[in-house]
């Protein structure tokens, strides 16, 4: 299915507001909404970014998968899912969407904050030189 150039800005503005509300929900103290959107945020910027190169994106939860879709035309994306350190931080986002959805488990201020951090100073910087 080839999506719109509208329907990829859609997309596009709705990864910005995940990543707008995380923040307003950390600073509510809901951290385990806030880690929920900021995978959210990652999922639909890589959506959109494959959207905006390719017109479509495969129906997956995974950000692995994303990623390596994506850096198939972009390389240095790789370093996302090799880079053992920012594996990890993939890794907790994908376990906050399971988390959030399915299992009984509480995220703490400091994972929040570290997993935001990686997010805002690592994620996004990869994602916006595409």
């Amino acid at each position: 299915m080839i999506l719109s150039f509208e329907e990829a800005e859609i997309t596009r503005r709705g990864a910005e507001a995940f990543l707008r509300n995380t923040e307003r929900l950390m600073a509510e103290g809901e951290w385990n909404l806030a880690a929920f959107n900021l995978e959210q945020y990652c999922h639909l910027i890589l959506k959109y970014k494959l959207l905006t190169r390719t017109g479509s994106y495969p129906r997956t939860h995974s950000l692995r998968t994303l990623i390596r879709i994506l850096s198939r035309d972009n390389p240095e994306l790789l370093e996302l899912v090799e880079n053992e350190r920012h594996l990890h931080y993939i890794a907790r986002l994908e376990e906050a969407y399971i988390a959030s959805r399915y299992l009984p488990y509480t995220y703490e201020q400091k994972e929040v904050v570290d997993i935001y951090k990686f997010v805002v100073e690592v994620f996004k910087k990869y994602i916006e030189r595409l």
